[in-house]
């Protein structure tokens, strides 16, 4: 992915109804590729954090002996929408985006996540 595909995708993601953050994570090294906000959202310390996640839940699954690949992660709170998607060709990438839960439609946005990466 390079960063004019970079910039695209979240060019789409931020396109989104409700869409309040979205990025483009190295989950493996911690890093941000790309990222943009509609506020003041930290979208790089979440997405920071949210690399922890993923690193946690691929360990969960080692030693559960699991070989499933993870399709995407998601975090509900009273407001917002959290949506880890893993990239299809790059493993160690991922899309990661913040929608408003009053605006945006959960279903929709997962499937056009699932259609970036």
């Amino acid at each position: 992915m390079d960063i004019k595909n970079i910039e695209g995708i979240i060019d789409e993601m931020m396109s989104i109804n409700g869409a309040i953050a979205a990025a483009v994570i190295d989950w493996e090294s911690g890093m941000t590729l790309g990222m943009r906000t509609n506020g003041d959202f930290n979208i790089e310390l979440a997405a920071a954090g949210n690399a922890d996640v993923i690193k946690a839940k691929m360990a969960t699954m080692k030693s559960l002996g699991l070989s499933s690949q993870i399709i995407d992660i998601l975090i509900t709170l009273t407001d917002q929408y959290h949506v880890i998607t893993m990239s299809k060709d790059q493993p160690e990438l991922c899309l990661y985006m913040v929608v408003d839960h009053e605006k945006g439609n959960l279903a929709l946005t997962r499937n056009i996540l699932r259609n970036l990466a």
